[in-house]
């Protein structure tokens, strides 16, 4: 039973995790051989004040770089 727990941070549409979850599982299925009704998919959408790369939160880099 195949579980990927993918952590991103908010923003995405449904349309978007939708994709997500088809292509994912997809994957499982052509690389793995491993059957879709067995695939668990879970997507944690976190705030730009709660993750942080570069020694920066993503809120602030964002806020630096004109991204919001």
């Amino acid at each position: 039973m195949p579980y990927i727990n993918l952590q991103i941070t908010k923003g995405a549409t449904r349309e978007q995790k939708e994709q997500i979850v088809t292509e994912f599982t997809d994957t499982l299925v052509r690389v793995l051989g491993k059957k879709p009704e067995h695939t668990h998919i879970v997507i944690q959408e976190i705030e730009d004040e709660n993750w942080g790369f570069a020694g920066k939160l993503t809120d602030e880099f964002r806020k630096r770089e004109g991204k919001e």
